[in-house]
């Protein structure tokens, strides 16, 4: 059948009547005219003469499993190019995400071709996976709908590349001595979830994977290895080479993430979409919102609708909240899937709750409305344990938040609740527990939940400084999964330095070799690798008020989580890392993301005067902002 040149309706302006030739003709077909092949000879030749790629293919963040780079093998873009894709929907979706991305600083029209079998040519998607029969849908990655996991082979996931057929030497990052299927993992077959096999050649790029999701994280890394320019919204004069040879990737931990707390201080729905980017970026598939604390309720309840009309009108500082709509928040969920990420939603109980109390004081213990706090205190605050109005409350408003989000979790919180104690909080939790199962959720909590009775795959979120933790590893071994977010870690709340402008210190300084240095496969005493869901990094938002200062606190340190999470152990390495970190401050700032300017990392010489060292914190550059995203 003839290709199909599709694009998205907001881009047409870009690619006008050019795209209309490549939906009417099948181009397979056509002889070149020899006029067209001296134009090809001369751009071989011009490329045979041409400098090397700015970006070498193991500068990719986070490292991959298998790098094999061939130099020989460089691939330019040509301004005629058009991603062909199959015709799956899921894939076609990220070929239209990846012509998106390269529109605006190529200013090539980037035409997505569908076809039966997608062929050679310049960017070329493959799903390996087959299509389901009419009707029947396709089955969602097991990393997001699976509340059991069986182990990281079931899910992409892998404990060391050598297990999957060595590695050469750190300095490959992980690249095979075997040439040939520049396998190790050899088959798509193995890929799981959210793997991929990336090959540059002189003719093109081809990505392939089993999902629609290992075509995305496929794609995240193709933007990496373009030259920084092409994170400009305006047109570039740049040569768009990429570094020829062969990269096969899957992630450790199925379960990669961030955190934003958006009940301190709310961030608007434009701000939580481009933290989704960040996350995307860097193959993080987790956005963990705190959606209710002590100084604001941010997600409607009809059932309980004073939530947010009362307790979402407050923030920390006297500010004035806000909170989502259910509109709002389907639109927040819609965009993450379409960079698959995963939304995970935290109603905080039974502390952390004075909000909720304002509005509703026959859920205090002493039936009588608190003042709204704008304070950043914690520990004060609980629902009646002992109250079946309370349990009425917990049961209305996790049924709504579990049917606006499809994603497999909710966040029951369960930490600090001081006042609530012994039996009275171990049985709330326990009854907390099985209201998320009838909801046909995964519960998370915080581990403070630890000491109550397990639920069937339930997962404790340790936020400890030490890793000398004997109830949560009695809660492993009674059948509790983790999620790592050491406070002494991974908390972006906590300070670089001591001059830090915003943030915390309880925890400790963290710079970016901090945050880097750590192995989620073995932190926490007792605990083994295979117990592990995977890695979080929590923003508390109590001193941290605008977008600029969520991604100075996020950047350059959320990278550095991500690779904990996704690259195989023996790909850590810190020398290396903040070598190819280093190349991300360009693109940044190229694309308007504030951050800090960490002096442990070789920002590029020829950046000298942004490369400086400061606490300041920077604010996007209005050229190159990003603007309001849509999902």
């Amino acid at each position: 059948m003839p290709p199909i040149s599709s694009t998205s309706p907001e881009n047409d302006s870009a690619a006008g009547a050019d795209r209309e030739p490549l939906g009417q003709v099948d181009l397979s077909t056509q002889r070149p005219a020899a006029a067209e092949l001296a134009r090809a000879a001369e751009l071989t030749a011009g490329e045979l003469l041409a400098p090397p790629a700015p970006v070498r293919l193991g500068d990719v963040v986070p490292a991959p499993e298998q790098v094999r780079p061939d130099p020989t093998a460089d691939f330019t873009l040509p301004a005629d190019a058009a991603v062909r894709v199959g015709p799956d929907p899921d894939a076609r979706e990220v070929a239209e995400e990846l012509a998106e991305l390269l529109r605006p600083a190529t200013g090539y029209p980037l035409p997505v071709v569908v076809e039966t079998t997608a062929t050679d040519g310049p960017l070329v998607l493959t799903l390996a996976a087959a299509m389901p029969p009419a009707g029947v849908p396709r089955p969602r990655p097991a990393a997001e709908d699976a509340p059991s996991v069986a182990g990281a082979a079931d899910l992409g996931g892998t404990a060391d590349v050598g297990d999957l057929g060595g590695t050469a030497g750190a300095g490959d990052l992980g690249g095979t001595a075997g040439a040939g299927d520049l396998g190790g993992v050899a088959g798509a077959a193995e890929l799981g979830a959210e793997g991929y096999r990336l090959a540059v050649t002189p003719t093109g790029v081809r990505i392939s994977a089993d999902t629609a999701t290992g075509l995305f994280h496929g794609m995240q890394t193709l933007r990496q290895l373009l030259p920084a320019a092409v994170e400009s919204l305006s047109p570039v004069a740049a040569r768009w080479v990429v570094p020829g040879g062969v990269i096969v990737d899957r992630p450790r931990f199925p379960y990669r993430g961030a955190m934003l707390d958006v009940s301190r201080h709310f961030f608007g729905v434009a701000d939580v979409l481009r933290v989704i980017d960040h996350l995307a970026r860097y193959k993080l598939n987790h956005l963990h919102l705190h959606l209710t604390d002590d100084q604001g309720w941010r997600i409607a309840v009809d059932s309980w609708p004073a939530l947010t009309t009362v307790g979402g009108a407050t923030e920390v500082g006297g500010g004035s909240g806000g909170f989502y709509t259910g509109a709002d928040y389907r639109r927040i969920v819609r965009y993450a899937a379409r960079r698959h990420v995963t939304v995970v939603p935290e109603i905080d109980l039974p502390g952390h709750t004075n909000a909720a109390l304002t509005a509703y004081p026959e859920l205090a213990p002493d039936r009588v409305a608190p003042p709204p706090y704008t304070g950043t205190e914690v520990g004060f605050s609980y629902v009646d344990p002992a109250s079946e109005r309370t349990y009425d409350f917990v049961a209305d408003v996790l049924a709504e938040v579990a049917a606006l989000t499809p994603g497999p979790w909710l966040h029951i919180g369960g930490d600090e609740a001081f006042k609530v104690k012994g039996a009275a909080y171990t049985g709330f939790v326990e009854r907390t527990q099985r209201i998320v199962a009838g909801t046909g959720k995964t519960v998370i909590g915080w581990h403070q939940i630890a000491p109550a009775g397990h639920a069937e795959g339930r997962v404790l979120q340790w936020w400890g400084t030490d890793g000398a933790d004997p109830v949560v590893a009695e809660a492993v071994r009674r059948g509790a999964r983790l999620i790592l977010s050491p406070g002494n870690h991974a908390y972006l709340d906590m300070k670089y330095a001591p001059d830090t402008p915003i943030g915390h210190d309880w925890a400790g300084l963290i710079d970016v070799r901090r945050a880097y240095d750590w192995d989620p496969g073995t932190h926490v005493t007792g605990v083994p690798a295979d117990a592990v869901l995977g890695v979080e990094a929590p923003l508390w938002t109590e001193s941290v008020t605008t977008l600029a200062e969520v991604e100075f606190m996020f950047l350059p340190r959320l990278p550095a989580i991500a690779e904990l999470g996704w690259s195989p152990r023996s790909a850590h390495d810190w020398a290396r890392f903040r070598e190819r970190l280093a190349g991300h401050g360009p693109r940044w700032a190229t694309a308007g993301i504030a951050f800090h300017r960490a002096p442990e990392i070789p920002w590029p010489a020829e950046r000298d005067a942004a490369a400086t060292p400061t606490t300041a914190i920077p604010t996007p550059s209005t050229p190159t902002a990003t603007p309001t995203p849509t999902g």
